[in-house]
């Protein structure tokens, strides 16, 4: 199978507006140029994916079912515009905040790589040239953690910001 490039965006203060703990569609403001962020990554052959963090389920806020539903009307609203996601990976977990099973330190919590690395298992990425935005310093420390580049975004239009990262790796 071809390997491909991919862009991972982190999902909350990069593609959408954090508000701290979003789980349903109406909690969702899409930043300012995601979805053509997202379009341009589509254009130059990248494969789209996001990956989040969602302590939100590890404290009993919200539940898995509810984030795979706002990931699912995230997707389609983006499609609707022309932008494709081609996937979502996210961690429910917190070694601290935690309650019952979620309550663990895993693999899969930024800083760790294990959403970008599963992903890249699952979908044959070429990690060497892959890229990762994000607006924390966790969210780059992951992407250094699965061998890719990570950018940090710290506002502004979003297809901007992807546009000079693409012509300029």
């Amino acid at each position: 199978m071809k390997q491909q490039p991919a862009i991972f965006f982190d999902r909350d203060g990069v593609l959408n507006t954090d508000i701290g703990y979003a789980y349903l569609p109406e909690h969702i403001t899409w930043v300012d140029g995601a979805i053509d962020a997202i379009k341009i990554a589509n254009h130059n052959g990248y494969l789209v994916f996001v990956v989040t963090n969602q302590s939100g389920v590890a404290r009993g806020m919200y539940t898995e079912n509810d984030v795979m539903n706002l990931h699912a009307w995230m997707q389609q609203q983006a499609l609707l515009q022309g932008a494709v996601i081609h996937g979502f990976a996210y961690c429910p977990h917190h070694p601290v905040e935690g309650t019952g099973a979620y309550k663990i330190a895993c693999e899969c919590r930024k800083p760790a790589p294990g959403m970008i690395l599963g992903l890249a298992k699952t979908h044959a990425i070429d990690l060497s040239k892959s890229q990762l935005i994000g607006d924390k310093p966790t969210d780059v420390e992951a992407a250094a953690a699965a061998g890719i580049t990570g950018h940090l975004y710290s506002g502004g239009n979003l297809a901007s910001f992807v546009s000079r990262i693409i012509s300029h790796p």
